[in-house]
């Protein structure tokens, strides 16, 4: 399968985007003083399912942006 050139980059950026969010919302949750995070230093559930959903978004993001970008290095071999 060939994907386009605007195809590529938006996979690309979607990757980049994915790991700029939620590296940001890691550091924020770590960083949490509200009590939703952590209970007397102890993480929450809260926690837990946030940090969960941030290593699925991470590995997904990487999953894509590398199809974006292996679709543009493709696109750069046939031109």
């Amino acid at each position: 399968m060939k994907l386009s050139r605007p195809v590529s980059w938006f996979l690309l950026a979607f990757g980049v985007w994915s790991w700029v969010i939620w590296v940001t919302f890691v550091k924020n949750l770590v960083k949490d003083s509200s009590g939703l995070a952590f209970d007397d230093g102890h993480p929450t559930a809260y926690f837990w399912v946030h940090l969960l959903l941030a290593v699925v978004s991470f590995v997904w993001g990487t999953v894509i942006g590398g199809i974006g970008l292996r679709g543009l290095r493709a696109l750069r071999r046939t031109s």
